[in-house]
């Protein structure tokens, strides 16, 4: 092969490095973190090589690698990225290792093992790069539903209180609609057997076929259920609170940040160009379902007392604002929807590693238990206020390009589902800083005094895990021109195959 395979290397290193530390004693448990740390860096590392060879102006999918796997059913192990991919790429290779840092002290007493943990954090690596990476719809398959074997076991095993019913609440929705996502997959290739004489699930194969509206109609639906689970949709979502209050921060992170991208990815990957008539009959109920996730979740957010509970409901606030700039069908909404991607798992996984540190501070989630944390805290209480803003879109923060590309776009075709939409950037504004005001400032709650943990601020690691994602929030809220350059090709192409895209001007990028 000409090219270094960049993304066969960047699967199974991780998977690689999950095997070693899960062999490490667990009598050396110090040693196990520090060597799934360098591991995830090594992953970061050639992630940035890879973001410096890959070519916007290029061909839309790039690194291109295809070995044979199941040839008499079509299958082959093919990986490529496009823009899309790859900044998900890019946002995975920076979260784990930060995530990791984060978790340092997450399994450590009683009887878990600390070698397991970050074992399976460096598996859900492995299977969250393969999803992102696959160019074979079966093998895009079989990385959705392995992402939620490690995932089910970070929760389940090493959670907090109800871990066990989060957990198994989690991998029933998800497989649930992974077994519908596997009946449009071998519909997929039924309709590419009769048409081509030979199924194939090769995603370029596949996005050239002119498949029946009826049946189009039906495929989509099985695989938009199962990504709007994933994602998670209105009204697929209730499994996220649960996961997300039970499980550990860094996991949360991972969860929201990442693995929940998964959903929109899917659609804007599979949905859009393999089924367009069927996205363009479907997109008003898909605009009606994101614009109720927008006001439902940003309301149900208000009334928590829970503060990781309360991340998890604005986080279905957030992907309906990615679920509008979608089935908006501009290049403008689309290209923020993307960078809403990545922007949300910056801000809400800083917001989840922060109210992390808070609750092992604390000994409780509940926002009634703090009160007046900031005059103990006030650093940390800082850097939860720029993550509340980064969360709430102001602007200077990363999120408000993004949001503000999708408004835009949407205004441009919809107006109604934009001006309704903006209604939840104001209950965004009212549930940050009515969580902000009641955890961190006011009165001093008497029991925090009493709490050892609250007698320190942030530790120089905390220090390291929550400074690239700030220093990265700030960057990408005043020049976000780099990852707009990659995107914007991509979301194009993807729109391309709508009938009825709008031609609106596509995403400014900086330049004249």
């Amino acid at each position: 092969m000409d090219e270094f395979p960049y993304l066969s290397v960047l699967t199974l290193l991780p998977l690689a490095g999950a095997v070693v530390v899960a062999l490490l004693p667990r009598s050396r448990p110090e040693l196990s973190k520090v060597v799934a740390l360098v591991w995830s860096l090594a992953v970061l590392a050639l992630t940035v090589v890879a973001w410096i060879a890959f070519d916007p102006n290029g061909e839309r999918f790039q690194f291109r690698e295809s070995y044979d796997w199941i040839p008499a059913w079509g299958v082959n192990f093919t990986f490529e990225v496009d823009g899309i991919a790859l900044v998900m790429l890019a946002l995975i290779a920076v979260l784990v290792p930060v995530v990791i840092l984060a978790s340092w002290h997450d399994a450590d007493g009683g009887r878990r093992s600390v070698p397991t943990f970050f074992a399976l954090l460096l598996a859900l690596e492995c299977t969250m790069i393969g999803v992102f990476a696959a160019g074979d719809v079966f093998l895009f398959y079989v990385f959705f539903e392995a992402m939620l074997v490690p995932m089910y076991f970070l929760i389940g095993s090493y959670g907090g209180a109800r871990r066990q019913y989060a957990a198994v609440k989690f991998f029933l929705y998800s497989l649930f609609g992974g077994l519908l996502m596997l009946a449009a997959v071998i519909g997929l290739w039924v309709v590419s057997a009769e048409e081509l004489g030979q199924g194939t699930f090769d995603w370029q194969t596949l996005a050239s076929l002119n498949i029946d509206d009826t049946v189009g109609r039906w495929l989509f639906l099985g695989f938009f259920i199962a990504f709007a689970i994933k994602a998670p949709f209105f009204p697929f979502h209730t499994w996220l609170p649960d996961a997300g209050g039970a499980a550990p921060a860094g996991t949360a992170a991972l969860l929201v940040g990442v693995l929940d991208k998964v959903g929109t990815f899917g659609i804007l990957r599979y949905c859009l160009p393999l089924f367009p008539e069927a996205s363009d009959y479907f997109a008003p109920l898909a605009l009606t379902l994101a614009l109720i996730g927008v006001l439902y979740g940003a309301l149900l957010a208000v009334g928590q007392n829970d503060l990781k509970r309360l991340v998890a409901y604005t986080s279905i606030a957030h992907f309906g604002f990615i679920g509008i700039g979608i089935f908006a069908f501009t290049t403008q909404a689309g290209t923020g929807a993307v960078l809403y991607m990545v922007n949300h798992g910056l801000a809400t996984g800083l917001l989840f590693l922060v109210v992390g540190m808070l609750v092992t501070r604390r000994g409780s989630a509940l926002i009634s238990d703090f009160g007046g944390a900031g005059k103990l805290v006030p650093l940390l209480s800082g850097v939860f206020f720029i993550a509340g803003l980064a969360s709430l879109a102001l602007p200077g923060t990363n999120a408000f390009v993004s949001e503000f590309l999708v408004l835009l776009g949407t205004f441009d075709v919809n107006r109604p589902v934009a001006v309704l939409a903006t209604l939840g950037i104001v209950l965004a504004a009212g549930y940050v800083l009515w969580m902000y005001q009641r955890a961190m400032q006011g009165r001093l709650n008497p029991a925090l005094e009493k709490a050892e943990g609250m007698k320190r601020d942030m530790s120089r690691r905390e220090m390291v895990v929550v400074a690239p994602l700030v220093a990265l929030i700030l960057l990408l809220g005043v020049y976000p021109k780099p990852v707009l350059d990659v995107i914007n090709p991509a979301v194009e192409d993807t729109l391309s195959h709508i009938e009825n895209l709008d031609q609106a001007p596509t995403a400014a990028s900086g330049e004249e």
